[in-house]
């Protein structure tokens, strides 16, 4: 009398732990190596909640960063109060950095930020306007979710839009393709406007570090672990903050 044959008990594979802060696998976490920076302005990203992106994106990495940082996961608030989480006097004094359709290649305007008027013009007495601001608002997610952010909280248009004009292309490269020459990575915008409105040059020299850290892990991990950082599809993205987004 034949044997039954062998049943081949298989075990599913332990999941890859998450990092509480930046909320990616572990093997493609860097908050060990994130440097505390010191700054003035406030800084708000809202990020769209079908915003996927954990291994590339950026949102909670350039949080890390600043003691005055504040990451929200929704798609609409009641005021920006709401959406910081603590009263603000004046909407007027935070920027909200959506480009939209606007193009500063299109404006007559040399500036790496750019504020804009009602009518999506460059508007004028910029030194003046971005000089009071004590915040800013970035959106984190593809182009067709940062829009839809925008006109989901019209509160928006009491603060200042601004755009950025950037000199230099993102650096995710070939990792992740932005349609436009000005969308950058939210950590990227955020080193682009932070570093601008404040004058802190090593603010941008900061994320710019951490963001290069990032990458190379997730090239390290791609390479080693594909299952866990695949190659990205393409996406419709802005730079998180000047990707509509950003992640």
């Amino acid at each position: 009398m034949s044997n039954p044959p062998e049943t081949t008990v298989t075990t599913a594979p332990e999941p890859i732990a998450e990092c509480p802060h930046c909320q990616k696998p572990m093997p493609l976490c860097i908050c060990d190596s994130v440097t505390p920076i010191e700054h003035r302005l406030g800084l708000l990203i809202l990020q769209h909640p079908q915003e996927q992106d954990r291994a590339l994106g950026t949102a909670r990495l350039t949080a890390r960063h600043f003691t005055d940082a504040t990451v929200r996961v929704g798609l609409s608030w009641p005021s920006l109060s709401k959406a910081l989480g603590r009263p603000v006097e004046n909407a007027a004094r935070w920027a909200v950095l959506y480009l939209g359709s606007a193009r500063a290649a299109d404006l007559d305007t040399e500036g790496e930020i750019v504020a804009l008027n009602r009518k999506g013009e460059v508007a004028e007495n910029q030194r003046a306007i971005l000089g009071k601001l004590e915040g800013v608002v970035l959106l984190d997610g593809t182009w067709s979710q940062a829009k839809a952010l925008w006109w989901r909280n019209p509160w928006m248009l009491k603060c200042q839009r601004v755009i950025l004009n950037p000199a230099h292309p993102s650096r995710y490269g070939r990792l992740r393709r932005e349609p436009r020459r000005d969308g950058l990575s939210t950590i990227e915008a955020t080193a682009t406007i932070l570093a601008g409105l404040e004058r802190r040059p090593d603010i941008a020299a900061t994320l710019h570090a951490s963001f290069e850290r990032m990458l190379a892990r997730y090239r390290e991990v791609q390479a080693e672990m594909p299952e866990l950082a695949p190659k990205p599809a393409a996406k419709d993205r802005r730079r998180g903050a000047s990707r509509g987004r950003r992640s």
